[in-house]
């Protein structure tokens, strides 16, 4: 069946976008529904380079992550997955830093040695990088917004998409190891 001939089904419209509909008697601007303004530079500039230096602050601890979940990896296969994980979460954080540089002329600092807690499992482990990932494609987008420069901008495209790409990687990890240990599952 052609949905499109039949005219019931019109995936895009191409009239005028109709706003949200809000009564009359209480009218809220699209600015009140948010918590901040995430869209507009500069005021959404600060918090992009607070999110920026907080990505880059936990460094170290992700090393030692990395470097605990390969340890306890069962197979070649997840070895060479989180090892590419690994590798280009180093280079983000050489992104960030150049970003942060960009729009501040300021080196952020190497981050220190920070304590890592280590996961009850490999299991766990795999589920706390996927969580991992998620809330940093969040994140990252705010710091996406904020950015004026196209560099900038292909810059934080190669980190969100790395990043929704390792979600994916540790889904199927995820999935391939956790047949034993889903009597067991992680706390969110």
């Amino acid at each position: 069946m052609n949905y499109y001939e039949s005219g019931s089904y019109r995936p895009y419209s191409h009239g005028q976008i109709q706003p949200y509909m809000i009564p009359a008697a209480e009218p809220v601007s699209y600015q009140q529904t948010m918590d901040a303004d995430i869209y507009t530079y500069p005021q959404n500039l600060q918090d992009a380079l607070d999110l920026i230096r907080e990505a880059v602050t936990g460094e170290s601890e992700d090393r030692m992550f990395y470097t605990w979940l390969i340890s306890q990896a069962p197979s070649d296969e997840d070895i060479e997955i989180i090892s590419g994980i690994r590798d280009n979460e180093i280079r983000h954080y050489a992104l960030f830093r150049q970003i942060y540089y960009d729009l501040t002329g300021v080196i952020l600092p190497q981050s220190g040695e920070e304590e890592f807690n280590q996961p009850v499992s490999y299991f766990e482990g795999l589920a706390q990088a996927l969580m991992g990932e998620q809330n940093a494609v969040q994140k990252y987008r705010k710091i996406f917004y904020a950015m004026q420069s196209r560099i900038h901008m292909n810059m934080m495209i190669e980190i969100i998409t790395d990043e929704i790409r390792h979600g994916i990687l540790y889904n199927y990890l995820y999935s391939k190891n956790g047949i034993g240990s889903l009597m067991q599952p992680y706390n969110y």
